[in-house]
């Protein structure tokens, strides 16, 4: 029999067979909950949101997220040209925003193709062809949206060989993203994790901690916080997001409502001991061994010596371990305090095309120059400050150049 694979693009999670997703998006990947979150909360005006249901032979097999946007082009940008794109922005406006058809989810930190995988198990089809099928239907649906540049946006390792033969035969080209950043807790409890930090970072961390187990807060974990709490939450992750040097979406008050509705969901909450209002909090998602540590409020009024981040962070990791947890999550940018608690940098891509030949092959150029260290200054520290990390994000470009 031959194996026919197809793809419908549909406007909402809810199309999709709940069994399905459970299938093609389980721990540690942000599932149904997530994607039904993000469409109740009036993200209408930055993304459109589809889903690209794949069927083999009429069943359904995949699911592809996708959304579309119209994307500052500053944040893909070297710094060295930019300058130079926003004399040009002056006179055609239009020239610093880019409709963009991503492959991926609009406020995940990497990129996941769900798969049933009883359909690769059985060896009826791979995921090249999977990939394939997704690529040809999203160049037609690129163009009914009128977005000449499509993006799989963010995607890990384990896409990565995959990607890199669409690149060929589909004339793609990579663009390095933010890297992700992960911890791995060591053993048993908050004091194995510390004791597996390195010496240097172990000693800057405990004397932050020290400092700050002084300050007059209270940790809660929240699942079902009320109207009155989620309302500080939200107004504290505006001042933190306002502050941020980069930013790809604002986050409504209804996604912290119904994105606290689901099981997945929990606030670690600091507050003060008086007034009780709330200085800082993480938002993070117990997704069975795997937290990942989403958004973030921090109130920059408070004494720089109650040290929230670091409070907040062992915080978390205190909580990690009580629900089991063997790896934390922690996303992209503000990289030094990541770094400094111990997070591995983990490689993201960016797989592009124009549709205009002329504009792929500028923006081709473009992206082969940029580079973690291009991306962020504070990247652009660490990568001198580890050479050797050097060499594997380089080899990314090289391969598909």
């Amino acid at each position: 029999m031959i194996q026919q694979l197809s793809l419908e693009w549909l406007n909402s999670e809810s199309q999709i067979p709940q069994a399905l997703w459970d299938n093609c998006f389980p721990a540690p990947y942000e599932g149904q909950w997530w994607y039904r979150s993000l469409e109740c909360s009036h993200l209408e005006e930055q993304f459109t949101f589809t889903y690209g249901l794949i069927s083999l032979n009429g069943e359904p097999v995949a699911i592809a997220p996708a959304f579309v946007m119209d994307v500052p082009i500053e944040l893909v940008i070297p710094p060295m040209v930019l300058p130079i794109v926003k004399i040009i922005g002056k006179l055609i406006p239009s020239f610093l925003y880019q409709r963009t058809f991503f492959i991926g989810s609009a406020c995940s930190d990497e990129g996941h193709i769900g798969i049933d995988p009883k359909v690769l198990k059985n060896n009826t089809i791979t995921q090249d062809d999977i990939f394939i099928c997704i690529q040809e239907a999203a160049e037609k649906q690129a163009k009914k949206y009128n977005a000449p540049m499509l993006v799989w946006k963010d995607f890990p390792e384990t896409f990565y060989k995959t990607l890199s033969k669409i690149s060929t035969s589909k004339n793609l080209f990579p663009l390095i993203s933010f890297p992700s950043a992960l911890v791995t807790l060591e053993g048993t409890n908050t004091n194995d994790y510390i004791t597996s930090l390195k010496s240097s970072r172990r000693q800057k961390l405990n004397k932050k901690l020290t400092t700050a187990m002084g300050a007059p807060l209270d940790v809660t974990v929240i699942h079902l916080p009320d109207n009155q709490t989620l309302h500080q939450l939200y107004r504290l992750f505006s001042r933190t997001y306002l502050k941020g040097k980069t930013k790809f979406e604002e986050l409504t008050p209804e996604f912290f409502e119904f994105i606290s509705r689901e099981r997945e969901t929990h606030f670690i909450i600091l507050r003060h001991q008086s007034s009780h209002e709330i200085v800082a909090f993480m938002l993070c998602f117990d997704l069975r061994g795997h937290v990942i540590n989403k958004f973030i409020g921090i109130d920059y009024d408070a004494p720089q010596d109650w040290f929230l981040y670091f409070r907040l962070w062992i915080e978390v990791v205190n909580w990690s371990y009580k629900i089991g947890a063997k790896t934390i999550q922690s996303g992209q940018t503000a990289y030094p305090a990541k770094i400094e608690t111990g997070h591995q940098l983990i490689p993201l891509t960016n797989f592009c095309k124009h549709r205009n030949a002329f504009m792929h092959g500028i923006s081709k150029k473009v992206a082969s120059l940029v580079n973690w260290d291009t991306l962020d200054a504070d990247l652009d520290l660490y990568v001198k400050a580890y050479p050797e990390e050097k060499p594997m994000i380089d080899s990314i470009k090289e391969e598909n150049l």
